[in-house]
């Protein structure tokens, strides 16, 4: 999937879309996809202007938007203007290395489980073979008017 198609299943846009290629994804069970750093990113002026790093936060964001995808394919959706997709929580969070510019972010995200209407997913993201970020989300989708 690119980035076009990416555009039309999300509605986030810069600097906010956090996800350049989905990679693999396998229906109702996992997707791989990636994020491409840059020293572009608006985040970087500030976090930190010295020793330029991600922030933590945001590759969880990256890696809810990349489950988005996963859930939307697997209940057969397409995002319109009357859906919005929700953080329901975050576990286990962990950060295990800096992520910095250069970095191409390889987000594995597999579906655990759904139940009433909220998903849950245990993700890992690498950078190279190294893991920088793991976390189990929970996410729902849910029609606004």
């Amino acid at each position: 999937m690119d980035i076009h198609q990416i555009r039309k299943q999300l509605p986030h846009r810069y600097p906010f879309l956090l996800v350049d290629r989905v990679l693999e994804i396998e229906k109702g069970k996992r997707i791989k996809a990636l994020k491409n750093v840059t020293i572009n990113e608006p985040f970087f002026g500030g976090h930190f202007p010295n020793r330029p790093v991600m922030p933590g936060v945001l590759m969880l964001e990256a890696m809810a938007q990349a489950a988005a995808l996963l859930a939307f394919d697997t209940a057969g959706v397409t995002m319109d203007d009357n859906t919005v997709y929700y953080f329901a929580g975050i576990d286990g969070a962990r950060f295990k290395r800096p992520v910095e510019p250069g970095d191409q972010l390889v987000m594995d995200i597999e579906l655990d489980r759904v139940r009433a209407g909220i998903y849950k997913f245990k993700g890992v993201t690498r950078v190279g073979d190294d893991v920088v970020c793991e976390a189990e989300l929970m996410c729902t989708m849910r029609t606004v008017s």
